[in-house]
C-alpha cells in the first residue's frame, strides 16, 4: 500500500478544494517570490505545490501523481527508508521550481502554483526505470520514452516562447531532477535504462 503517495493525494486534493473558494489560502500558500525575498517565508517553495488553478489542473497532475507514484514508491522507499518517497517529492517541489524563484525574485507580478514540477518528477523517474512502458496520454497510447522526448521538446519550445501562464521551467527541472535522483539513488538504474533503450518494445 503506498501510504506516502496517498497522504500527498489527500492532502493536496484537500487543500487544493479548500482553495477554490477560498482567496485568502490562495494567497498565503503560493509561490510569491517577494514573499520568501523580504518576508522569509520559505514554506512557500513548498505549499504552493498544494494548491491548483481549477480542478482540470487538478484532476490531471493527481492521476499522472497516483499512477506513476505507484510505481515509484516502493522504490524509493527500498532505497531510501520508509519516508524515502515523501523526501524524494518534497525535492521535487523544491528543485522544480527553484529556478523560477530566482529569476523572479524581484517581481511583484510574479505567481506560481501547482504540483506540477514534482509530478513531473515522479512521472520521468518512472519512465526511466520503464521507458518502453505505454502510457496514455490525451487517449493515445505510446511508450512512455517517446512521450517523454515530445514533452520535453514542447516544454522547452514553450518556455522560450512564454507565450502563456504556464510554468514550463518547472516542469523541465521537474523531469531532471526526477531522472538524475532515481540514477543517483541506485547504480545499476543508468545501465538498466541504457540497456531497456537498446530494446524497443513499440
Amino acid at each position: 500500500m503506498p501510504i506516502t503517495l496517498l497522504i500527498i493525494l489527500a492532502a493536496t486534493c484537500i487543500v487544493s478544494f479548500m482553495a477554490f473558494s477560498n482567496r485568502r489560502l490562495i494567497d498565503d500558500l503560493i509561490l510569491w517570490p517577494p514573499a520568501i525575498e523580504r518576508k522569509r517565508e520559505y514554506y512557500r517553495l513548498v505549499t504552493y505545490g498544494l494548491i491548483h488553478a481549477d480542478g482540470m489542473h487538478l484532476l490531471f497532475n493527481m492521476i499522472t501523481l497516483y499512477f506513476a507514484g505507484t510505481q515509484m514508491e516502493p522504490f524509493y522507499n527500498q532505497s531510501l527508508g520508509a519516508f524515502g518517497f515523501g523526501l524524494f517529492y518534497l525535492g521535487g517541489l523544491i528543485v522544480s521550481i527553484l529556478p523560477t524563484y530566482l529569476k523572479n525574485r524581484h517581481n511583484n507580478n510574479y505567481r506560481s502554483l501547482g504540483a506540477s514540477g514534482a509530478v513531473s518528477a515522479v512521472l520521468f523517474g518512472f519512465i526511466t526505470l520503464s521507458p518502453w512502458t505505454r502510457i496514455l496520454v490525451l487517449f493515445v497510447q505510446m511508450p512512455a520514452i517517446i512521450y517523454a522526448v515530445l514533452y520535453v521538446g514542447y516544454s522547452i519550445y514553450m518556455d522560450r516562447q512564454a507565450r502563456d501562464s504556464v510554468n514550463h521551467s518547472a516542469h523541465l527541472w521537474g523531469a531532471a531532477y526526477g531522472v538524475v535522483f532515481t540514477m543517483l539513488v541506485n547504480p545499476m538504474v543508468l545501465p538498466h535504462f541504457l540497456d531497456a533503450l537498446s530494446q524497443p518494445r513499440m
